[in-house]
């Protein structure tokens, strides 16, 4: 076999590898279809998706190679990357993404979320997986503020998170109460919301300061704007349970 010859099969297997893999993002299997998945996001644009309280996605949320992209930077307005929130609300739910952030970014998907008009940011109402890079942000420091921890109330017993720049999966799994977190297929939180140890963690952060946070029993699933560096997420979908 001449060189020429394999470095020719070895382009070819490798492009061939890359076609698949992207035929391959945002969809289900068959498999899949049969246990009851549904696709939230097709890759394409955003239908099914609005910002926080608003009709439309903030311009700042746009598609780039099978992705959601938050384009911020230091000239967005607040309005064009307020959190990006699913049109649908859900209650007992299987959820996974697929989400990458540079070195120094930090987000978070929250679910339970409400878009009354009381209200003026989904952090005030749905709990939070903090997504950060795991070792710039300040937060991959601070306990229960770690990546993967419920934002500010548990922490994660491990990181199973990779560096920024590197694709992550998240599944959280809600049922009557029952909360599961999971991180690249590990399971690092097992926790129940609405008892009164619940009730005891938010009293003792900095949610109090918001009546109704954590009290819903069904809500909107959303991705946080980003503070700086990429954002981006894919292969988004849920198993209504």
């Amino acid at each position: 076999m001449s060189k020429m010859f394999l470095l020719r099969f070895v382009i070819f297997v490798f492009i061939l590898m890359n076609k698949v893999q992207a035929q391959s993002l945002n969809t289900l299997t068959e498999q899949e279809k049969k246990e009851g998945w549904q696709l939230l996001f097709n890759g394409k644009d955003l239908k099914g998706w609005h910002s926080f309280r608003e009709k439309a996605p903030g311009k700042a949320w746009q598609v780039e190679n099978g992705a959601i992209s938050l384009k911020k930077n230091s000239k967005s307005k607040h309005e064009d990357y307020k959190d990006l929130v699913t049109d649908m609300e859900f209650d007992n739910f299987d959820f996974k993404v697929e989400w990458l952030v540079e070195p120094g970014g930090n987000s978070g998907v929250m679910f339970y979320v409400s878009e009354d008009p009381q209200f003026h940011e989904t952090y005030e109402t749905g709990p939070e997986m903090q997504i950060t890079d795991l070792y710039v942000m300040e937060d991959s420091r601070i306990n229960k503020c770690r990546a993967g921890d419920i934002y500010d109330l548990i922490a994660a017993d491990t990181e199973w998170v990779s560096v920024g720049g590197k694709w992550n999966l998240y599944e959280i799994k809600a049922q009557n109460g029952h909360i599961q977190l999971f991180q690249n297929t590990h399971k690092i939180i097992d926790t129940y919301f609405w008892t009164d140890e619940w009730i005891k963690l938010i009293a003792n952060s900095k949610f109090n300061q918001w009546s109704s946070f954590g009290t819903f029993k069904s809500g909107h699933i959303s991705f946080q704007g980003t503070e700086s560096g990429k954002l981006l997420f894919r292969n988004i979908r849920i198993k209504q349970l």
